[in-house]
């Protein structure tokens, strides 16, 4: 157990991630990754004080200056598995059907919405992502059912990840990013494995708004400016992610004068 007093993690089910890991402090100072736990199901009369968790949040957020905030429903995290079937079984209104298992998210947005308003909300989602296990029977059914519900509410963004941006060879269905862009009135982002040409032609074809980098910015902290000129990228040290010091974060170096254009 890495949780305090050796507590179980919560999660709608009581089903353990294969190969999760979580990244914490050890006994002995150092840190590093650590496997996670099986968690407990959390009851129902719970969720009020988890989605209340999320409002405080977003109130500390906005009393320390952040313009908007994104709702992290994504990659097998706890929203996440409330929205897929392979890591929601529950009997209860927040199990089933494609409404109770997106109820938790929602009432979390909802909750957030009320601190800073719908404009300045965004969400992260990640259909048809197998990650630890996490595996859905109805991802493109989820997805739009989200897209509608969050486009009555007016929600600013929907940032959605491609299924592949850890590997493997699962990739949306022919159509999904025009259905999304048809049931979603907000503007869409995409993220996951992208370089400058693929994600031109994400914003060309109209499918996107936006796209994200994550990992290649770590790496390259004037990446637009090495977009613009054609330079190469420096490739991010994985070892050093999800914690430590300035090593891997902070010292990458910036382009030389000269760029180093690639060929």
């Amino acid at each position: 157990m890495v949780q305090p007093d050796g507590q179980q993690p919560v999660a709608p089910s009581a089903l353990k991630g294969e190969g999760a890991q979580c990244f914490v402090e050890f006994e002995d100072g150092t840190a590093g990754q650590h496997p996670t736990s099986t968690p407990r199901a959390l009851e129902t009369d719970e969720i009020p004080g988890i989605v209340e968790d999320y409002r405080q949040a977003a109130e500390r957020a906005k009393r320390a200056g952040f313009d908007m905030v994104e709702v992290h429903a994504a990659n097998a995290y706890l929203l996440n598995q409330f929205l897929a079937t392979g890591t929601n079984k529950r009997t209860d209104q927040y199990g089933g059907s494609l409404e109770n298992r997106a109820r938790f998210p929602l009432e979390v947005v909802d909750a957030v919405i009320d601190v800073y308003g719908a404009d300045r909300v965004g969400i992260r989602m990640t259909p048809f992502i197998e990650l630890f296990g996490l595996t859905d029977d109805e991802p493109e059914a989820m997805a739009l059912y989200m897209a509608d519900q969050l486009s009555k509410r007016g929600l600013a963004y929907l940032h959605l990840n491609e299924p592949n941006w850890a590997g493997g060879d699962i990739t949306f269905p022919a159509g999904f990013r025009e259905k999304m862009r048809e049931r979603f009135s907000g503007s869409l982002i995409y993220c996951g494995n992208y370089d400058a040409e693929h994600a031109e032609k994400r914003i060309s074809e109209n499918t996107t708004d936006a796209v994200a980098f994550g990992r290649p910015y770590i790496a390259n902290p004037d990446l637009p400016e090495r977009f613009r000129v054609n330079a190469s990228l420096t490739e991010p040290n994985h070892e050093t992610f999800y914690g430590g010091n300035e090593k891997g974060y902070t010292d990458y170096p910036f382009m030389d004068n000269g760029y180093d254009r690639m060929s």
